[in-house]
Formats: structure tokens, C-alpha cells, sequence
């Protein structure tokens, strides 16, 4: 009976034991690992010459970059004065164009524009940073963009004007500057009442050629009455000019006509006591002085004293 049980109490203290032996078996592995990896795997150590050739090259890396850091602020800058001056260079030129600042098509373009700020270090040993030279070229970026919409509103803004001066009547219509009759109230010389002349008479040969005064298209191209033969030419915004008691017409409507072409001769067609060319300028349907138009002839008194010849017995009156 003792036996058994002692049998049975040796089995049932021999599972913990050997239990507790294999856990120690396997710690004492573990530290011998450990001890092993800690032991051959340290990092090898470089030697002094090593040393001192990777910091040598660290050093001319760090030279290099900071060099062409130091060009580049310098051309940053260089680039950032030469937008200040097209800055001003483009109104200088709005002023020379007497455009004035106030317009509202351009005030808003000026408003926005500001000038840039200078990031750039001026003492001795000063460098742009990286994180600097980023802040300066978005900046640069910047004025350039509004740059760019200055300009292009300036061209935009002297394009239109040219184009309305273009369309301006501006030129003689007749190569004789001499005047039987003016712009205004006047006695009528066939009804003999006074009336409003509506346009300037040249006094002028049959046959002389009629220019157009500006470019546009033929509106009109016929027998009018009271005008004659007449030519209309449309302008645009509502500007037009006549051309009456021409003798001959050299378009028909629709035509489009450069300034200066000749569109007809002059005659005494219609509504006329004499041979001369009766031009008007009008707006919207008004009557406007084509005086305020017409550039001031330059003409030789030669030319003059030979247009006398023909003139002298014309001195037409119309409407």
C-alpha cells in the first residue's frame, strides 16, 4: 500500500519539475541569444582617415548648396527691381496715354497691384533660406501675374481708343478746304428762310474726287431727297457721315471703305445752286459740326491760289 502511494506521489511531483526545467532551459537559451547578438553584432567603427573624408564632403556639399542658395537670392533680387520698374514704367506709360488712374475699367487692376516684399538680406554673410527663397519666387509669381493683367488692361484700354479714333471722321473729304458755307443757322439760299445747315459745303469742281472721312461701311449709296446723290457711311456706335450732291458714286451699300478711298465726285446734284460737296457728321441721328472732326488742312498756298480758279464763280448755297 506504501508502495503505490509513494510511486504515485513521485509521478504527480514529476510533471511540475520537469516543467519548471524546460521553462529554465529555455530563459537560459534566451540569454545566451541575447548575449551572442549583443556580442557580434555591434556596428563596425570607422577609422579617423573615414571620418574625416565624409566630413570633408559633407562640408563642400553644405558649401555648394549655400553658394547656389546665395545666386539664387541675388537673382531673385536682381529679378524682383526690374518688376518694380516695369511697374512703373506701365503707368508712366497710362500717363503718357493719358489714361487716367481713376478709370474704372483700370482702377481695380491698380488697386490690387502691390509691391513686393524684399525677403532678401543685405548684410554681410546673409543667406536666403530655403523656406525664404519659397516665400520670394510665390511672391515674384504673384507680381507677375499681376503684371501681366496690367499690361493686358492697358493694351486693352488703348486698343479701344485707338479703335475710336480710327473711327473718328478725321479727314478732309475734298481736296479744296475752301467754305461757301458753314455748320449752323443760315438764310437758305433756294427757299431764302432761315433754316439749320446740318453739314459744311466745299466749294469744289464737278468731277473732283470725294474721300470717305473714315473708314466703315456704306449704309446709303443713292438719290436722296434734297441730297442728291448722296453716300452714307456707317461708322459704328451710331456715328455715320453724308456726302452729298455728289455727280458720280464709285460704292453701293454694303461696301466697306478704308479712310481715304475715294467713294464718289463731286457734282450739283438734287437740292443745289453749284458744283460743291455738302458733308455731314452726325450721331445717334444728331447733326454734329464736322468741324469738330476734321483735322486742320495742310495746304501750300499754291495749291490754294490754284483751287481759287475754281472756286471763285462756284460759291454754292444748300438747302
Amino acid at each position: 500500500m506504501h508502495g503505490r502511494s509513494d510511486g504515485s506521489n513521485v509521478k504527480k511531483l514529476g510533471m511540475p519539475f520537469l516543467a519548471a526545467l524546460a521553462i529554465a532551459a529555455l530563459s537560459a537559451s534566451a540569454a545566451a541569444g541575447a548575449w551572442v547578438q549583443s556580442r557580434y553584432s555591434r556596428p563596425a567603427s570607422l577609422s579617423v582617415a573615414q571620418e574625416r573624408v565624409i566630413n570633408n564632403q559633407v562640408s563642400r556639399d553644405s558649401a555648394y548648396i549655400r553658394e547656389n542658395v546665395n545666386l539664387l537670392a541675388q537673382t531673385v533680387g536682381e529679378l524682383q527691381a526690374k518688376l518694380i520698374a516695369m511697374g512703373g514704367l506701365s503707368k508712366r506709360v497710362a500717363d503718357v496715354a493719358g489714361i487716367s488712374y481713376t478709370d474704372p475699367e483700370i482702377k481695380a487692376s491698380l488697386d490690387h497691384a502691390q509691391p513686393v516684399m524684399d525677403y532678401i538680406n543685405d548684410g554681410p554673410g546673409d543667406s536666403m533660406s530655403a523656406e525664404g527663397l519659397g516665400r520670394q519666387l510665390d511672391l515674384m509669381q504673384q507680381q507677375i501675374d499681376e503684371q501681366k493683367d496690367w499690361f493686358a488692361m492697358l493694351d486693352l484700354v488703348l486698343t479701344k481708343r485707338a479703335g475710336t479714333e480710327a473711327r473718328l471722321p478725321t479727314l478732309m473729304p475734298v481736296n479744296y478746304p475752301y467754305l461757301s458755307s458753314s455748320f449752323g443757322w443760315r438764310l437758305n439760299p433756294v427757299t431764302g428762310r432761315r433754316s439749320m445747315h446740318e453739314g459744311l459745303d466745299f466749294a469744289a469742281p464737278k468731277g473732283a474726287p470725294i474721300y470717305a472721312a473714315s473708314g466703315g461701311v456704306v449704309s446709303e449709296a443713292g438719290v436722296q431727297a434734297g441730297y442728291g446723290k448722296m453716300v452714307e457711311i456707317n461708322h459704328g456706335n451710331g456715328l455715320v457721315t453724308r456726302y452729298a450732291h455728289a455727280s458720280v458714286l464709285d460704292v453701293k451699300a454694303g461696301d466697306l471703305v478704308e479712310k481715304g478711298q475715294m467713294i464718289a465726285r463731286v457734282g450739283s446734284s438734287g437740292r443745289s445752286t453749284g458744283s460743291h460737296l455738302h458733308f455731314e457728321v452726325r450721331m445717334a441721328g444728331h447733326p454734329l459740326d464736322p468741324k469738330l472732326f476734321l483735322a486742320k488742312p495742310e495746304v501750300s498756298r499754291h495749291l490754294v491760289a490754284d483751287a481759287s480758279s475754281h472756286v471763285k464763280a462756284i460759291l454754292p448755297e444748300v438747302r
